[in-house]
């Protein structure tokens, strides 16, 4: 049965949380990424940002619909997402756009698991760690790679 260990990409390209919108552009296009794990300045995993970040940033932001019924406003949009999509559109570091709640595995989580997570989360990026420690990487391509052996 394969495992994490079997296809992660053991080469981790990683930013830190100061690291600027327009470096980690350059980051990503110049390592043919789509992605990296954010770290603190001991290696400790504390966020993913991915091109979706990157491009979410740059979104049409969305007004919430406003309904009047008698007297009343009634907005159909929570204020703490329209508050946190503000400050996404405005970051100018990576701290400002990344996914704080990062899915990781193991080295010895299998493969069949790791594809699950893909698909029912939706994350096409996933940290491998010991603790908080950073030992690899699967994206979507590793995955395809290693169930085509």
């Amino acid at each position: 049965m394969l495992k994490a260990k079997d296809i992660m990409t053991r080469d981790v390209i990683t930013v830190k949380p100061a690291t600027t919108i327009e470096e980690l552009a350059r980051i990503l296009m110049q390592n043919k990424v789509s992605g990296a794990p954010v770290v603190n300045d001991e290696g400790d995993l504390i966020g993913i940002v991915t091109e979706n970040d990157l491009i979410s940033q740059n979104k049409r932001f969305h007004i919430p619909t406003i309904v009047r019924l008698f007297d009343a406003f009634i907005v159909f949009a929570s204020t703490s997402r329209i508050e946190k999509e503000i400050k996404k559109m405005a970051a100018v570091t990576v701290d400002g756009i990344c996914t704080k709640e990062v899915i990781s595995v193991t080295e010895d989580t299998p493969v069949e698991d790791i594809a699950t997570i893909m698909s029912e989360k939706k994350v096409h990026l996933i940290p491998v760690v010991e603790g908080k420690k950073i030992k690899g990487i699967i994206g979507k391509i590793d995955l395809i790679k290693g169930l085509s052996r």
